[in-house]
């Protein structure tokens, strides 16, 4: 076999440790960048964020530019603290990563019960054998987190016999699974919409409405989802009152009867905390970062005299340390550098968004917002598309007419009848304006909406409506027709 020697040319992007930890930074939101900078405060032992106290004689901390100064004064590290190759010092053996859990600003203590908890405590009070207590907590555990059973009886009994061990009958658990659904709150352990409303009809006192709202739930479901009055009317022997009644108690019942107990293990209630705030003073827009600066950090004097020292000794152990030392130092100058980068492509980024909606920033009329995509901001600051995204994502602005993620602003354009470009954000407010505003008795269907915006001069195809209608949250006509 030939041995062949050969030139190749490669074109290759790499980026430096300082890139990819900007990169990381900028995606933080600032509860996030927080926790973080807390972190690298904790892990990087040469730093010291707190100002030194004390006289004037009392030692003094070290600013990173004067550690800097002394640095470029001396040689190289080889020259400075000898070679390093010929022992791999212990510390170079540490590895600082990340724990298991991604977001380590969950790691919190709850003092909530959880909704399995609550009724695991309420089962405890029931008068129950081991079997059927040991039946009712598989029950529980069986559980939608909206307090739905959406398994069937006889799977429950089958996974009793494999997963537990336990013989047990559908008659058995379903008479468990009634005790549950006396429990709190009204309407757990419903299999579908109709039982979780009737359980929690039941659990009220008997009026005439609540009775015939029952009676409605029993023999006409169907035409009570399809919105269909007059024949409930006309099968049930109901007035139009007594039918209106009805519609306002189960208008009161909770669907998902699982969402009423506070579950603090689920990540949906965490608090947003803004990244920015926009004041209006003096016709003049005035944007702030005030929950976070880029921290002074120092230098304990004890590691910059450590660094000093190892640069005139001969002792094994002393240099190890200033390597140490220096190793630490050129880490926490990468992410004091980095969170400024962070900063400047943020407050740009922003400073851009607000720029280009200026007129909409004034007053928060949504109908000002103009059509607005990531490459519209990348052209105005000079980042990249994928910057701008990672600037975008998770990032909250506080304004003086609401708090609105950055998300919020960007929205695709459509032309209106006089070719103008208007953003699908003014579409969305009109269609609500418009379904707010119609007659519930006879609603607006698709084909109607887009004949009326047609009218007031947007040009919009009925499968648009559709989804702009879902994106809204707006039912169909005939899921929005009122008595």
């Amino acid at each position: 076999m030939a041995i062949k020697q050969g030139l190749e040319q490669k074109l290759q992007q790499k980026l430096s440790p300082l890139q990819i930890q900007t990169i990381k930074l900028i995606e933080m939101p600032i509860q996030t960048l927080e926790q973080h900078v807390r972190e690298v405060l904790n892990d990087n032992p040469v730093l010291d964020d707190t100002p030194s106290g004390g006289g004037d004689d009392a030692p003094r901390d070290v600013s990173i530019s004067e550690v800097e100064q002394q640095e470029t004064s001396g040689g190289s590290m080889e020259e400075n603290y000898g070679p390093q190759d010929d022992d791999i010092p212990s510390y170079n053996l540490y590895v600082n990563n990340w724990g298991k859990d991604e977001r380590p600003e969950y790691n919190t203590f709850s003092v909530k019960q959880s909704f399995t908890q609550s009724l695991q405590e309420q089962l405890g009070y029931r008068n129950l054998n081991e079997q059927q207590r040991t039946i009712a907590s598989f029950i529980i555990g069986s559980l939608d987190d909206d307090g739905y059973l959406r398994r069937d009886i006889e799977s429950l009994v089958d996974d009793l016999a494999f997963r537990a061990g336990i013989e047990t009958t559908a008659d058995e658990v379903e008479r468990m699974l009634k005790v549950i659904q006396e429990f709190e709150p009204s309407g757990v352990g419903a299999r579908d919409l109709r039982e979780c409303l009737m359980l929690q009809l039941e659990d009220k006192k008997q009026t005439p409405a609540v009775q015939n709202a029952l009676r409605v739930l029993r023999n006409q479901f169907d035409a009570f989802k399809n919105r269909h009055f007059q024949k409930i009317m006309a099968r049930e022997h109901l007035t139009e009152e007594e039918m209106k009644a009805v519609m306002d108690e189960i208008r009161k019942l909770n669907p998902s009867p699982g969402g009423e107990i506070d579950d603090s293990y689920a990540d949906q209630a965490q608090q947003v905390v803004p990244d920015f705030r926009l004041d209006y003073e003096n016709g003049q827009l005035i944007l702030t970062m005030p929950r976070f600066s880029i921290p002074e950090l120092r230098i304990n004097r004890k590691y910059a005299e450590i660094l000093e020292t190892g640069k005139y000794t001969q002792d094994r152990t002393q240099k190890e340390a200033a390597v140490f030392v220096k190793q630490k130092l050129d880490s926490a100058k990468w992410f004091v550098e980095a969170l400024r980068q962070r900063q400047n492509t943020l407050e740009s980024t922003m400073r851009a968004i607000i720029e280009y909606q200026h007129d909409y920033f004034i007053d928060g009329d949504e109908s000002s917002l103009r059509p607005m995509v990531l490459k519209d901001i990348a052209e105005r600051t000079g980042f990249d598309i994928s910057t701008i995204s990672r600037v975008v994502n998770s990032k909250w602005i506080e304004t003086h007419f609401g708090i609105f993620p950055l998300k919020y602003f960007f929205s695709e354009g459509l032309e209106n009848s006089e070719g103008e470009e208007v953003s699908t954000r003014e579409i969305k407010k009109v269609l609500r304006e418009m379904v707010d505003a119609e007659d519930k008795h006879n609603p607006l269907t698709d084909d109607e909406l887009v004949d009326v915006l047609s009218s007031k001069g947007y040009k919009v195809a009925r499968r648009t409506i559709a989804k702009y209608r879902t994106q809204l949250d707006i039912p169909k006509a005939r899921l929005r027709r009122e008595l």
